[in-house]
């Protein structure tokens, strides 16, 4: 567990019925979280701090360095002045293909997606997920949302993070993280998935963000074959999902979403028992 603070208590001028009134609002905390494997930095990202085991796990899957959460053998937590480094072992056949993969890279490493060396690997072939049999009623694309909505503890005192949950018909919410950031707020439920054993392709990931490429990417890796969202997806996102085999919904309000790839999956809210016999 970190020492630093989640949230800070700052003083703010608020305006309200027309005037400026003195007051204090809580806002979240975002400090650099660097990924260092076995001595060298390989990103550096601006975070909430905490579920930090969750994060090196789910980021060190969701960008290709390992496999599997077995191949990382130790992770350090080291906290400096201004951030955080996590410090990560591999198993040395990972540790050896990541080090062949820095040696052959063209250039610096700009924002936005980490370790990347061309446009290939920016717009790189995403997992198929099109084998689930998972599917989900109306009803419950809609009750994945409200869930996730109650079990934001950070964004109800800051109004100011995004979450990420991981929904299983019948046991609702079973995994939710959240950070400043709606990446990391993704890799650290990926992380968390990954050690608690879940598997993917018996849950729908839920966010509170728009949906990029890179959502729907990371949300591929753990093998669910749902992405659902609050927010609207890019064109890009829409055909990586489509070609994943994804089921992507987005602009839930309530009882009212949409359907962007994958309807199949969605049965109406009557066709419980289809539903049943079809997970099994």
């Amino acid at each position: 567990m970190s020492s630093f603070n989640t949230t800070k208590t700052v003083p703010e001028l608020a305006r309200r019925a027309g005037r400026l009134a003195a007051g204090e609002r809580i806002v979240p905390e975002e400090v650099p979280v660097a990924f260092t494997y076995h001595g060298s930095t390989h990103a550096v990202m601006m975070a909430t701090p905490a579920n930090l085991q969750d994060f090196a796990v789910g980021f060190s899957l969701t960008e290709g360095i390992v496999r599997d959460a077995a191949e990382i053998e130790l992770i350090d937590v080291v906290e400096e002045e201004k951030g955080i480094d996590l410090q990560i072992r591999l198993a040395d056949a990972q540790s050896e293909a990541l080090t062949s993969r820095r040696r052959h890279m063209a250039g610096p490493v700009g924002c936005g997606l980490c370790g990347i060396e061309s446009i290939e690997q920016a717009v790189r072939v995403t997992p198929s997920v099109g084998g689930s049999g998972l599917t989900l009623t109306e009803d419950q694309v809609s009750e994945a949302v409200r869930l996730l909505n109650g079990l934001q503890p950070l964004h109800i005192e800051t109004r100011a993070v995004h979450g990420a949950g991981f929904f299983v018909p019948g046991k609702g919410l079973i995994a939710v993280r959240e950070d400043v950031g709606r990446h990391n707020a993704l890799d650290k439920l990926v992380g968390a998935a990954a050690r608690a054993g879940y598997r993917g392709e018996a849950g729908a990931v839920v966010v509170t963000s728009r949906v990029s490429v890179e959502m729907v990417q990371k949300t591929a890796v753990t093998g669910s074959p749902f992405i659902i969202a609050i927010s609207a997806p890019t064109a890009l996102a829409i055909r990586t999902a489509e070609e994943a085999g994804m089921t992507l919904i987005a602009l839930v309000r309530g009882d009212e979403f949409e359907i962007f790839t994958g309807a199949g999956r969605v049965l109406p809210a009557s066709d419980d028992a289809v539903r049943c016999a079809r997970n099994g």
